[in-house]
């Protein structure tokens, strides 16, 4: 049983380098974002409209190429179809996209810090003793994206600094991450000696 434990909890933090990569990227784009703030609003604001009008195109086809195997097509049809329209809707009129960015960013870090919050109590119960910094940047990032959610009027004007405060904190977190990881993984190589 206990060498079941290892090989699967081994498997889990097989690749704990990814975590690392994907954290540091989120820091040189905080740090790009604070570089060029002007761009990259108009930038982020663009791409959140193409990206719903992409994932409408993606879940519509998920839905046709499934309607024999799931019950729900039609629910993801339905989904595809309305991302598919707000899409084109923000696309025609950025100056709603740039009003929609901070709260679908203050949401997409919420989620991701409560994210973080599960995981720092996840690895705390397999022993590791750095699983506050985890919890503590997790908090972080939540009370980052509520200013973001609670007030989209100053989120507005700030949505560029809060959106690179936002994605240094989650690399930091994705760094950490991915150290603890990589700690795990030392732990269970010298328990699989």
């Amino acid at each position: 049983m206990e060498n079941r434990v290892i090989k699967t909890m081994n498997s889990a933090v097989k690749h704990w380098y990814l975590s690392v990569i994907v954290g540091i990227l989120f820091i040189l784009l905080g740090f790009w974002i604070l570089r060029t703030p002007l761009e990259a609003y108009i930038t982020l604001a663009l791409l959140f409209s193409i990206s719903f009008f992409v994932n409408g195109i993606f879940e519509i086809i998920f839905s046709i190429s499934n309607r024999k195997g799931l019950q729900s097509w039609g629910w993801f049809l339905t989904m595809g179809i309305i991302d598919l329209l707000f899409g084109l809707w923000l696309m025609r009129s950025p100056e709603l996209s740039l009003t929609v960015l901070p709260l679908f960013v203050g949401f997409m870090i919420l989620f991701r810090s409560v994210s973080t919050i599960g995981f720092s109590i996840e690895i705390q119960a397999y022993g590791s003793k750095k699983w506050g910094w985890l919890l503590a940047l997790g908090i972080l990032g939540i009370v980052f994206s509520l200013i973001l959610i609670w007030n989209p009027v100053i989120a507005g004007i700030t949505i560029v600094f809060w959106t690179a405060m936002a994605f240094l904190t989650y690399g930091i977190a994705r760094i950490v991450m991915g150290i603890r990881f990589k700690g795990l993984k030392s732990e269970i190589d010298k328990l699989s000696l």
